[in-house]
C-alpha cells in the first residue's frame, strides 16, 4: 500500500517551533530562581543559575536558526527574558551579596549601593533596546557593546568566586560596585565584541579551535568560578583593547601618509 503523499506546504510539528521558546523559558526561570536564591542568601546557587541562563540563551538562538524556526515572537520573548535574567537578576544578586552592606557606612552610602545596581540594570535595558533596533543592519560578526549575558557572567562569576573564598569587608563592597558600574558602561559603549556567530557546528574549524575548546572545558572543570571570571574579564577587556589597537593603526597610517606627502 502506497504511503500518503506529504504536502510540502504543510507546516512542521508545533513541538519543533516550541523548542527555542522552551529554552528561553528555561533561561527566564533560571533568572527568576537566581533572584529568589539571593534573597534567601544562597549566593552561589544564584550565581550558577544566571550562568546556566546564559548557556540556555545561547542555545535557543542557535536552535531556532538551525531548525529555521525564528520568529518575531521568539525574538521579543528572548529580549524580555534577557532583561530579567541578565539585567535585573544580576543587579539584585550583586546588591544582596555585597552592595547592601554599604548601609553600614550611612544612608548616603546605602543609596549609592542600590544606585550602582540600578546603573547596571538600566544599562542592560538600553543595550537590549539598541540591539533590537539595529539587529537587522548590524554586522553579525560583532556586537556593539558588551553583550548582557557576558556582563551578567562577569558579575556572577565574581559572586561565585567571592562566596567560595569567603570575601567580606569593605573591599568586597567596593569590588561589587566597581564591577557593576564598569559592566554597565561597557554594555552601552560602542566597543565591538566578537560574537562567535561565524563558528558553525557543521562548518570546518581550525586545529587551534579543536585544541582550545576542550582545554577550556578542562580548566573550567578544575576551578569553575575562577576560570569563568578570568574568561569574563578577558572578553570584557577585548572590546576596549581591540578599539585602541585599531585607533593606533589608523593614527599610524595617517602619520605615514603625512610623512609621504612631506617627503615629496
Amino acid at each position: 500500500m502506497d504511503e500518503p503523499a506529504v504536502d510540502p506546504m504543510r507546516p512542521r510539528r508545533r513541538a519543533i517551533y516550541l523548542l527555542p521558546n522552551l529554552l528561553t523559558t528555561g533561561s527566564l526561570f533560571a533568572g527568576f530562581f537566581g533572584i529568589v536564591a539571593s534573597i534567601d542568601g544562597r549566593y552561589e546557587a544564584a550565581a550558577i543559575a544566571i550562568i546556566i541562563a546564559g548557556v540556555l540563551d545561547g542555545l535557543d538562538g542557535r536552535l531556532a536558526r538551525l531548525t529555521h524556526t525564528e520568529s518575531e515572537f521568539g525574538k521579543q520573548y528572548d529580549s524580555l527574558s534577557d532583561m530579567v535574567s541578565f539585567g535585573l537578576a544580576p543587579a539584585v544578586i550583586v546588591y544582596q551579596w555585597g552592595l547592601v552592606r554599604l548601609a553600614d557606612y550611612g544612608w548616603i552610602w546605602a543609596k549609592l549601593g542600590w544606585l550602582a545596581a540600578f546603573v547596571y540594570t538600566v544599562a542592560a535595558a538600553l543595550r537590549l533596546a539598541r540591539f533590537n533596533v539595529r539587529s537587522r543592519t548590524a554586522d553579525r560578526r560583532f556586537f556593539e557593546g558588551l553583550p548582557s549575558p557576558s556582563a551578567a557572567g562577569l558579575m556572577m562569576s565574581m559572586v561565585w568566586l567571592g562566596t567560595d573564598l569567603g570575601w567580606t569587608g569593605g573591599e568586597t563592597v567596593a569590588l561589587a560596585a566597581t564591577v557593576a558600574v564598569i559592566a554597565g558602561a561597557l554594555m552601552v559603549s560602542g566597543f565591538a565584541y566578537y560574537s562567535f556567530k561565524e563558528v558553525r557546528a557543521r562548518g570546518r574549524i581550525s586545529f587551534t579551535y579543536a585544541f582550545v575548546v576542550p582545554l577550556t572545558f578542562v580548566l573550567i572543570a578544575m576551578n569553575p568560578p575562577l576560570v569563568l571570571l578570568c574568561i569574563g574579564v578577558v572578553y570584557a577587556l577585548s572590546g576596549p583593547a581591540v578599539s585602541a589597537w585599531r585607533a593606533r593603526r589608523r593614527r599610524s597610517g595617517n602619520w605615514s601618509r603625512h610623512e609621504g606627502r612631506l617627503g615629496t
